[in-house]
């Protein structure tokens, strides 16, 4: 079955939610995010995607503080995301409670550095982040768009060994649409042995499990979630 991943995105210390990356479109779910943290876990998650809005912008991981509290608050598998850039936002990340951390902009700027990444830390801990949009690869926060082809991108770093790949299709993200089902199901079929986590435009439980029958691994989703569209408990 698939996995289910809840988000908890955070600017200024609050989950909020944004729409196709637009910061101006952002929503305030909650003040406390350790607290929501802590709900997905007694509906029976057992993992969480917890997204640095701040830091994605801003080049450096910022919300640090608020990982530490829901590393703290639960025992989910977090895999944290945004700002990571440096040798000293990745071992931030890990030091404050990330099991895993999602990588994007590094592995395209920095394509050494982020092998050097995957080899130290070991591709259970790295996940590449592959944000697209109109087909290629987008970085800094959704702002600006590569010249790199997404299915190319991917071989390039499945290749060094990458096995776990975020993949958000930014014109779905945050939407409620549904998902990119063809783009998801076009890269498990170029890459069947990939663990492809599905994040953008979610919309309800038959959205999930139309990606469980596309054979789709994991499944991040927010918004649907927080908008009251998506059971949990009936779901699982």
């Amino acid at each position: 079955m698939i996995e289910l991943i809840p988000a908890i995105d955070i600017i200024d210390g609050q989950c909020v939610r944004l729409t196709k990356g637009d910061y101006s479109s952002k929503t305030v779910y909650s003040s406390q995010p350790a607290e929501m943290a802590a709900e997905f876990e007694r509906l029976g998650m057992k993992r969480l995607h917890v997204v640095d809005l701040d830091g994605a912008k801003s080049r450096h991981i910022v919300n640090t503080d608020a990982l530490r509290r829901i590393a703290e608050s639960t025992s989910m598998v977090i895999d944290f995301g945004g700002g990571i850039k440096s040798d000293d936002d990745i071992e931030q990340a890990f030091d404050h409670g990330a099991s895993m951390v999602t990588v994007g902009s590094v592995a395209v700027s920095d394509p050494a550095r982020f092998v050097g990444w995957l080899r130290r830390y070991g591709s259970d801990r790295i996940i590449l982040g592959a944000d697209v949009r109109n087909g290629m690869i987008s970085i800094n926060g959704w702002r600006e768009d590569s010249v790199l082809p997404l299915l190319p991108f991917l071989k390039d770093y499945v290749e060094q060994g990458v096995s776990n790949v975020l993949c958000t299709e930014i014109s779905h993200d945050g939407t409620l649409t549904g998902p990119a089902f063809d783009l998801y199901s076009e890269v498990m079929a170029s890459f069947p042995d990939l663990h492809l986590i599905a994040s953008g435009g979610v919309s309800s439980a038959e959205d999930i499990l139309e990606l469980d029958r596309r054979g789709i691994p994991s499944v991040v989703f927010g918004k649907a979630y927080y908008e009251g569209r998506i059971d949990l408990t009936k779901l699982i």
